[in-house]
């Protein structure tokens, strides 16, 4: 989880059991014990899978209460663990994008989560098909219209407090809030019911990389049993649950459920990570005439305030090679030139140089400028976009594709607002190993990887639960 989070939440001093034992299964009954959980899946008509902050130390995120967790190091004094990535940086892990396949294949019904890292809706699990009970570090709701915004920074505050930002709903335009509880607040109804709804309905929960501590979430599993349906817990550590469980597997998650998706036949395609920004390009005319007065500013498309989190600096340079180059290495990226207004048409060109965590360096765009003409508005399909980067970026073997998403024309003073996608990575997976594209990986395993053929990907899905938007 975010070191972050854990610093922001109120103190509190019973944080339940920390630093238990880990237990791993010898190699041959964790075999037999993957062939039955396999086995179980197969015959399930309605499973749950249950997740915890076990199933995303492989990403880089410290658990809380493994030996070297959050809650085990403050309470025995110690300095709290270093992440390997930015938060913001980290990718879904083997387990996240196995849980995206088995929903495509419409064996698994719904997924419950504890995580506020928001991985699992970035692998590509519907929103309508997620519960993230205890919130996410990366979404802000409008509790007026219920809007929810999944942005590519994490929210400043938790405790569901007002954030800088507002609701784009010219018919609301209310604060957001942010999503992720405190210890204090209750576990949200539009979250807690489905959840619900689900266990009681499930065949087969699957609990993976939980402690089943934290009540009342982890009450929701045994749900199950009243129906006549079984538990399963994936987990390296005892928990209060095991006595219920019809299987319990000591083992890492990532191997555990690579091992059911080899005995599936179910192969897990690439994750490619897709981002947003937005050049603003502004021009006036001088007083006399002669001059054209021209900014362009490089901003988050999530809030034109906000740093963009992916970016670590921008070089621009000209077609017209009379014209001084500039590099931008601070928030805001904006460059100011006068230019004088007969000159004929050139094109900039930015060099977007990626922070720490992308799997390239940079990404190349280049923007048409003409004072003399105007253009049009232009909107497309944004999963359709998404779908054509994906499928270049794992054809291609790397990332740093961008493509238009959206141009906007305003006028007073003319300006051109343009949105764009860039793919700043992807990771492959396979029964052994993960590689990252470039630099990035937040595996220690060996650099291999599966080519993956040009039809391995789909358009990003839109995941509404009343409404939702990636920006």
């Amino acid at each position: 989880m975010s070191l972050g989070y854990a610093e922001k939440l109120s103190y509190i001093e019973d944080v339940g059991n920390v630093g238990m034992t880990e237990i791993y299964d010898p190699p041959h009954i964790l075999q037999e014990k993957i062939e039955r959980l396999t086995m179980m899946i197969r015959k399930s008509k309605h499973l749950v899978v249950f997740t915890g902050a076990g199933i995303s130390t492989s990403c880089g995120i410290p658990d809380f209460r493994g030996p070297t967790g959050i809650w085990t190091l403050q309470r025995g004094g110690n300095a709290l663990p270093e992440a390997s990535l930015p938060f913001h940086r980290a990718m879904p892990s083997r387990t996240h994008m196995a849980l995206v396949e088995l929903e495509r294949a419409g064996i698994l019904k719904f997924v419950i989560s504890q995580n506020i890292d928001g991985l699992h809706l970035r692998s590509g699990i519907p929103r309508e098909k997620l519960s993230e009970l205890h919130g996410n570090s990366f979404m802000e709701k409008c509790t007026s219209c219920g809007i929810e915004y999944f942005r590519d920074f994490e929210v400043e505050s938790v405790g569901l407090k007002e954030t800088p930002r507002r609701c784009s709903n010219a018919d609301c335009d209310v604060k957001l809030k942010d999503t992720v509880l405190d210890w204090e607040d209750a576990l949200p109804y539009e979250e807690m019911n489905p959840a619900e709804v689900h266990c009681e309905k499930a065949d087969v929960v699957l609990c993976l990389g939980t402690s089943l501590q934290i009540t009342p979430a982890c009450n929701l599993p045994l749900k199950c049993l009243h129906g006549g349906g079984k538990v399963v817990i994936v987990n390296l550590q005892k928990t209060p649950k095991d006595k219920k469980a019809s299987l319990v597997i000591h083992g890492f998650v990532d191997e555990v459920i690579g091992g059911v998706m080899d005995l599936l036949n179910l192969r897990i395609r690439p994750f490619v990570r897709i981002d947003l920004l937005q050049t603003i390009f502004t021009q006036a005319m001088s007083l006399d005439q002669r001059y054209v007065n021209w900014t362009l500013r490089i901003a988050s498309a999530h809030d034109k305030r906000a740093l963009i989190p992916f970016i670590k600096s921008v070089e621009v340079s000209f077609s017209d090679h009379t014209m001084k180059e500039a590099v931008l290495d601070k928030h805001p990226f904006q460059l100011k030139r006068r230019t004088v207004w007969k000159i004929e048409p050139f094109d900039v060109i930015l060099k977007v140089n990626f922070s720490e965590g992308c799997g390239c360096a940079c990404s190349r765009i280049k923007i048409p400028i003409d004072f003399h003409a105007s253009r049009d508005d232009l909107t497309r399909d944004k999963d359709h976009v998404f779908g054509k980067l994906k499928s270049k970026a794992i054809k291609s073997s790397s990332c740093g594709q961008n493509s238009v998403i959206e141009r906007k024309m305003l006028t007073s003073p003319k300006t051109e607002v343009i949105i764009r996608a860039i793919v700043t990575n992807v990771r492959w997976y396979d029964e052994i190993t993960v590689k990252t594209s470039g630099a990035g990986s937040l595996s220690k395993c060996s650099l291999k990887r599966r080519k993956e053929g040009k039809n391995e990907t789909e358009a990003a899905r839109k995941l509404p639960k009343g409404q939702y938007r990636h920006n």
